[in-house]
């Protein structure tokens, strides 16, 4: 449970990085580059700390992202979660749950 929150918390680190990299872009501000890099670097050391197979790890982090992306693009981008995102995200939590439970 604990390598499942810190996924999730990696999650967190990478979507808020890639979201201040797009700030930078935006606005040519440095600092949302130099914070940017930062966030995605701490990102970087908190999706390798779980002890598993590394394939493993990224599939089920790789749900874990889409998740925490789908939300903030919702609540703090204010995009809309189409049918395309809901049916191709079920799709990767599918996937993800499979690489999980089969051994």
């Amino acid at each position: 449970m604990v390598s499942i929150l810190v996924l999730i918390g990696a999650a967190l680190l990478e979507v808020g990085g890639d979201a201040l990299v797009r700030w930078g872009l935006k606005s040519s501000h440095w600092v949302g580059f130099a914070l940017g890099a930062v966030v995605l670097f701490a990102y970087g050391l908190a999706v390798n700390q779980p002890k598993w197979d590394f394939s493993q790890l990224l599939g089920i982090y790789i749900v874990l992202f889409f998740l925490v992306s789908q939300l903030t693009g919702y609540f703090v981008f204010h995009e809309p979660l189409t049918q395309g995102r809901m049916v191709g995200g079920f799709l990767v939590t599918a996937g993800g749950i499979c690489m999980m439970v089969w051994k």
